[in-house]
């Protein structure tokens, strides 16, 4: 388990690993791409290692050059094992990306339903309909399910998202890219996770049109087979994890090695809490110093549409919201277990949280933390509770060490970087 202390503002300068939540899809991409690709800033979280040996076990060589720790080179193999068996990716969620891969080197993909982070029904019934879209043909038992491609067909693939789903987008354009097909797709998921996935595309001859509304993708003209380089954006979730603590410290710090587009709707909610802070090209500035906290009250609500608060902000915004002045509302309707989570771990700590509905909740600050003992029951409720444990009177000890390795490779280690008292402990 992890101890946290309250201690002196947090101040210095840290960079993030590569985005669990890019680099899953796009190790699904390059599986899914037919030829090597070299993959970089690949971050050392458990669900990126469970993805990589999932690719392994069915078919792909995954090689990491000498002293690249961060980097893989992803290559088809010419053995085709028939139909492998995958019990492994029963323990992540990002595993549904690997169907389009399975699907062209194998003609089906048997999987057990995805895992992940307990937090609400995600299902997948927008999957199965991007796939018969394509063709192929789904069935599904109350162990998992099976996708076949049938007869391959030719021509442009259109249809329009029940909801901007990113499994479902990811799913719709690697289905394209492995038969080659052009794609429209209604209601896309444009959140930079998929963006980095198109960019990629992109880069090997994939036309891409992008409105709020329309995605359409187009094959190259030309065949290609070179190798290609690829590079994973920085994480956004731990960059705004930090800085929320940042902030709940009172601190001033630099967090290097994020796209500054991808956290202006955090940047956004940190002014409205009074907290200056600001976006640039490759880093996120937090100056809590500067300043007094406002009384401004802060709306967080999170969306899938375009520009909108990620839901993985939501958790350490409510944990830093906490200790500043006004009476602040958070919604996740997109994951709808979480509250059911992180409140009750923020109510061994002290806090008084009004639970409006089971995915909206309200609280008034500021309001002191006492330490005690909570558990990481998915990744972010353990990151909440490590921002929340930096102000609390006292001891927090933080357990579910497993669940917050999911997604950070050691986000305690960064927080000690800026100076946290932080540190492993064994029970």
């Amino acid at each position: 388990m992890i101890a946290v202390r309250p201690g002196p503002p947090l101040t210095g300068t840290v960079t993030v690993d590569g985005s669990k939540n890019a680099a899953l899809p796009l190790l699904a991409a390059a599986g899914a791409l037919g030829r090597p690709v070299r993959l970089g800033n690949i971050p050392a979280n458990t669900d990126v290692k469970i993805l990589l040996a999932l690719l392994e076990q069915a078919g792909w060589h995954v090689a990491r050059p000498v002293g690249e720790q961060t980097t893989a080179v992803l290559m088809p193999t010419e053995s085709r094992h028939t139909h492998p068996e995958l019990p492994q990716a029963a323990h992540i969620r990002a595993s549904y990306y690997l169907v389009p891969a399975l699907l062209a080197r194998h003609g089906e993909a048997r999987l057990p339903w995805p895992g992940g982070c307990r937090i609400g029904a995600r299902g997948m019934d927008l999957h199965f309909k991007v796939y018969e879209a394509f063709g192929d043909r789904s069935a599904q038992d109350d162990s998992g399910y099976r996708i076949e491609a049938v007869t391959p067909r030719t021509g442009t693939v259109s249809l329009v998202l029940a909801f901007r789903s990113r499994g479902a987008t990811v799913a719709a354009v690697l289905r394209a890219v492995t038969t080659g097909r052009p794609l429209q797709l209604g209601e896309p998921n444009l959140s930079p996770e998929v963006l980095s996935v198109l960019d990629a595309l992109r880069s090997v001859g994939w036309e891409t049109q992008i409105s709020a509304h329309l995605l359409t993708l187009s094959p190259p003209s030309v065949g290609q087979k070179d190798a290609v380089v690829w590079q994973v954006p920085g994480d956004k979730i731990e960059a705004g994890t930090l800085a929320c603590a940042i902030a709940a410290t009172r601190g001033t710090a630099r967090v290097n090695g994020v796209h500054g587009k991808d956290v202006t709707p955090l940047v956004t909610a940190l002014r409205r809490l009074g907290i200056p802070a600001s976006a640039e090209d490759n880093a996120l500035r937090v100056h809590a110093q500067v300043t007094r906290p406002t009384s401004r009250p802060l709306r967080a609500i999170a969306t899938l549409s375009p520009g909108g608060l990620d839901a993985d902000f939501e958790p350490p915004l409510m944990a830093l919201a906490l200790g500043l002045p006004g009476t602040h509302l958070f919604a996740d309707a997109i994951n709808p277990g979480r509250h059911g989570n992180l409140l009750p771990q923020l109510a061994r700590l002290g806090a008084e949280i009004e639970e409006i509905a089971p995915t909206e909740c309200r609280l008034t600050g500021p309001q002191q933390l006492t330490g005690a003992g909570v558990e990481a029951t998915d990744i972010r409720t353990g990151s909440a509770l490590m921002v929340a444990g930096l102000t609390a009177r006292g001891v927090t000890t933080v357990g579910g060490l497993d669940q917050l390795r999911r997604g950070h490779a050691d986000l305690p280690g960064k927080l000690r970087a800026l100076g946290a008292d932080v540190c492993e402990v064994t029970p």
